[in-house]
């Protein structure tokens, strides 16, 4: 089973990240994919990468972090996701960011450009970033991808219509194989645009939450039933979303194999027949992915 998105570089796995990795990869689990939100995260995805033979990276700037990017070169060292773009106008490097992400593109492990997107929802600690800075970033990243020639990992929270509005804009620029949502949630026609632009479906611990999630309307689990198989991806987004019966619990890549089931169990087929199918899904997804 492959974990298509997990944070192992977050503050949550400081003290264990070895021990985390290694049960995952003793539970069957066969590659991990690990993904930044920002410059300093995704080059930290990139030093695990290295260090670990079946873990992989994927870089990029989230759209929560969009007003956080502006770093001049000279203190990047000390300032890297704090310079505000008004702090200083005169200091700032509005390409900093973009041409360090482009350096991490041309590493061997990086498979594509995540976790990139819009979000709308109101985070305690930052409230919603400037939807047209957000856009900003993510087309700027959509640029990227197409001249490195590696797919994207999509975050959309509250925000499915524009997400999608953007792709169709940019569809030029997508790959025969552009990439995945991760963690989808949406409506119908959200899900329905996005399996036309060609786009796998990541679907997480959250799965097996019942209920709705705040602001959605529709189930998870009938999401899932609408994904046809050979779209769908399996991840973790550890360390969140944990997935029953571990749920309220830090989330690990070795529950990957919990939320499989789930989805088996949902479209009413064998974890078996997932697991195969899935993981073929994601090396038609991540052509640089080797194991």
């Amino acid at each position: 089973m492959i974990d298509v998105h997990c944070h192992l570089q977050f503050k949550a796995f400081e003290d264990d990240y070895d021990k985390v990795i290694k049960e995952a990869f003793a539970d069957d689990v066969t590659a991990i994919i690990n993904t930044g939100t920002q410059l300093s995260s995704s080059r930290k995805a990139v030093e695990f990468a290295e260090k670990y033979e079946n873990l992989y990276a994927i870089v990029g700037v989230h759209p929560h972090h969009a007003d956080k990017i502006w770093t001049n070169p000279e203190v990047a060292e000390d300032t890297e996701g704090t310079l505000d773009i008004n702090d200083n106008p005169k200091k700032v490097d509005r390409d900093y960011w973009l041409k360090e992400l482009e350096k991490l593109t041309k590493h061997p492990k990086v498979l594509g450009i995540g976790e990139i997107g819009m979000d709308y929802y109101s985070y305690t600690s930052n409230g919603i970033v400037d939807p047209k800075l957000q856009e900003e970033v993510f087309i700027a990243q959509i640029e990227l991808a197409h001249h490195a020639k590696i797919p994207l990992q999509i975050h959309n929270r509250h925000a499915g219509e524009d997400v999608i509005s953007i792709l169709k804009q940019h569809k030029h620029l997508l790959l025969d194989n552009p990439g995945m949502f991760h963690c989808f949630a949406g409506t119908k026609e959200v899900l329905k645009d996005a399996l036309d632009l060609g786009f796998f479906i990541g679907f997480d611990g959250n799965s097996t939450y019942k209920g709705l999630a705040p602001g959605e309307t529709v189930a998870l689990p009938e999401l899932a039933k609408l994904t046809p198989l050979d779209r769908i991806v399996i991840e973790t987004d550890a360390p969140y979303l944990t997935p029953v019966p571990h749920r309220g619990k830090r989330n690990e890549p070795k529950y990957v194999i919990l939320t499989a089931r789930f989805i088996a169990a949902t479209k009413e087929i064998s974890y078996e027949q997932l697991m195969e199918q899935t993981n073929k899904n994601v090396y038609t997804m991540f052509n640089k992915l080797k194991i």
